[in-house]
């Protein structure tokens, strides 16, 4: 199987990463930049040095598992712990006997439970509300090549349906699995959202812990199993839309092997007020708006710029030009920057049924980026949707916002070059997070009062985070789109001073105290990948995978 294609799922593991010796030649091109961090270095500031350094030369996957690989599971553990393993061909039809063992394990050929995983496996199913359990697993992508970890999500239902990383073991309990007559060649995959279809969202869980390993991806034989392997999924992913009740979405497989949902729209489609905040600072103001206004392919959009006390004559030429076409309506919003009480305001106003929140340091890419982010904000269970950023470097700006990174939270895949599948292929899914940032947040109006909207606690930073946060708490999920991709040029146009300094310190006592301990680990970032650097990029110090662990 040497020279197969990776599944689709472990793209990222093809990343090809560029090695210290040419990462420092390119840090060296900017020596201002690279002596503080040296010297952060030399005085044991391991992670400010660590993380400046990403910053400067970009980050990048090294993954390579750091320990020593589990031994096998003994013989007989499966059986002693109630577990019956079936190993169906690729492609191969399963239906699971309704008698028999009260546990079955589903696993591919070639792979091999870890010690200590029937005991684990049996002790999370003391949990009668646990239907189907997945874990961790270590996989050699090529014959020889060093082990790499999958440290698998949580259960997320958007997630899976875009990109099928939950593996090919699975462990079912058998009085729940028998009725299921799975797509073949995407059994685990068919089976989790069945699963999850009829028993809600606990009824399938992580367990972060290695259970398995592997000696080659499970999909190998060419293009040709590839492409039998995306039907595959496709088949079930339109079975799990049919059971929910949303034949008319459009399902189909991208290029890069995620599966992309196309939910219908209204008729007509509903307005979108576009609300861009600016003080001055034309040069980031005029791409932003005519981006929006040439390059964002929607019919009812409603520009709303809030001007917080322009004075150059050339923004104001700018935004009386606007006006005067009906390009755009234009806000009064003079006094001390207060973004959370300046987009408030806005949305008081806004004529449109659903919000986007753009910086005025916001340039659209791809024409479809709003369209794609209103077809998740409609769904009801959905409150906060935000976009894929690129910053001014061509790297990813934000993918998402991971809770317990950085020492509170940072932006996921920051830094990773903009072309970057990500880990799981999640910068181009569309998939469960903690939050998004507000530089490019969609949402629909009545969920924006309903939840009060901004909190003026937070009047510069953290606003997005504690409002994605409020809206999770009130029952709804916040989505990050990956196709949908935007520049944002961050902080461009706001300047650093000692008042900035204190209202950013006293911003961050005023989160820790409302949100605590969600800040300590996010649900939907693995607990074993390292949460100083940048994200997805190193395991985490001391993480040995075998430890007890509960499921998620």
């Amino acid at each position: 199987m040497t020279g197969a294609p990776l599944p689709d799922a472990l793209l990222f593991a093809a990343e090809p990463a560029p090695n210290f010796f040419r990462r420092l030649v390119r840090a060296a091109r900017h020596p201002l930049r690279l002596l503080p961090i040296l010297a952060a270095r030399l005085t044991g500031r391991r992670v400010r040095a660590a993380t400046a350094f990403a910053a400067l030369t970009g980050a990048h996957h090294r993954l390579e598992w750091p320990g020593p690989v589990p031994a096998a599971e003994p013989n007989g553990e499966l059986a002693r712990h109630g577990i019956e393993r079936i190993e169906p061909a690729p492609h191969d039809s399963v239906r699971i006997a309704p008698e028999g063992s009260p546990l079955v394990l589903l696993a591919a050929p070639g792979h091999s439970l870890v010690a200590g995983a029937a005991a684990a496996i049996a002790a999370a199913f003391a949990d009668p509300s646990l239907h189907a359990l997945y874990g961790d697993a270590l996989v050699r992508t090529r014959p020889g090549n060093p082990w790499l970890p999958l440290l698998r999500p949580a259960f997320d239902p958007d997630f899976l349906r875009a990109v099928d990383w939950l593996g090919p073991v699975l462990i079912l309990r058998r009085a729940s699995a028998a009725a299921i007559d799975p797509v073949p060649g995407a059994l685990t995959l068919d089976m989790a959202l069945d699963l999850h279809a009829r028993h809600g969202l606990g009824a399938v869980r992580h367990l972060p812990r290695q259970l398995s390993r592997s000696t080659c991806p499970s999909d190998g034989g060419g293009e040709g199993a590839r492409a039998e392997t995306r039907r595959a999924r496709l088949k079930a992913v339109r079975h799990d839309l049919d059971r929910a009740g949303e034949g008319d979405t459009l399902a189909f497989v991208e290029p890069d092997g995620v599966i992309r949902l196309e939910r219908p729209l209204p008729v007509p489609r509903p307005r979108v007020s576009l609300i861009v905040p600016t003080r001055d600072r034309l040069d980031l103001l005029r791409p932003c708006i005519e981006s929006l206004r040439a390059r964002t392919d929607w019919p009812a959009k409603d520009i709303l710029i809030c001007d917080n006390g322009s004075r150059e004559p050339a923004t104001l030429a700018y935004l009386e030009e606007l006006r005067t076409a009906g390009a755009a309506r234009i806000l009064d919003c003079a006094g001390p920057f207060d973004f959370a009480a300046i987009n408030n305001r806005a949305a008081q106003v806004a004529r449109g049924s659903v919000l986007a929140f753009v910086n005025n340091d916001v340039e659209a890419e791809q024409p479809d980026w709003l369209e794609r982010m209103v077809r998740e904000a409609l769904r009801p269970e959905i409150g906060a949707v935000g976009a894929r950023l690129i910053d001014g470097a061509g790297r990813i700006q934000h993918g998402g916002i991971v809770l317990g990174t950085g020492g509170l939270a940072t932006h996921s895949h920051r830094f990773f070059s903009t072309d970057a599948p990500g880990y799981f292929s999640a910068l181009r899914a569309t998939r469960s997070v903690a939050a998004v940032t507000a530089a490019c947040l969609v949402i629909e109006a009545k969920k924006f009062q309903k939840i009060g909207g901004f909190d003026p606690a937070f009047a510069v930073d953290f606003n997005d985070l504690d409002l994605c946060l409020r809206l999770n708490a009130a029952g709804s999920r916040t989505l990050f789109v990956g196709g949908a991709v935007l520049h944002h040029r961050e902080s461009a146009s706001r300047r650093p001073s000692p008042a900035s300094a204190a209202r950013h310190a006293a911003e961050i006592v005023a989160l820790k105290k409302r949100w605590g301990p969600l800040l300590a680990q996010d649900p939907h970032y693995h607990p074993g990948l390292d949460p100083d650097l940048s994200t997805h990029v190193a395991v985490r110090r001391g993480w040995t995978g075998v430890a007890p662990a509960e499921p998620r």
